[in-house]
């Protein structure tokens, strides 16, 4: 009896570490796909008020859905969704100041 519930242990622990790795491999690779949405969503940050109102509404963005939305005159909200436009991913606002008119 002891040696049967011994090898249930073992099995039972044997089970937990495999469970362990799986989650840590998942972790990793989740953590790896955040710091790409990061980068571009930085590279995006960088993009002219111009760049921006030529990419208002939502289009795909290699595994992402990029949504540019103008919510004031003065400010963009950017959302990068998951491809399946479920999820989304990172979000931010930009701030782009009109340029002044010229004058007649």
């Amino acid at each position: 009896m002891a040696i049967t519930l011994l090898g249930l242990i073992g099995l039972t622990a044997v089970g937990l570490v495999r469970s362990a790795a799986q989650l840590t491999e998942i972790a990793a690779a989740t953590e790896t796909d955040l710091a790409e949405a990061s980068n571009f969503l930085n590279a995006v940050s960088l993009w002219s008020r111009d760049e921006l109102d030529q990419r208002l509404g939502t289009r795909e963005q290699g595994d992402w859905l990029l949504e540019i939305q103008r919510h004031t005159p003065d400010l963009y909200l950017v959302s990068l969704l998951d491809s399946t436009g479920t999820e989304q991913i990172l979000q931010t606002a930009l701030f782009r100041a009109e340029r002044p008119h010229a004058a007649n």
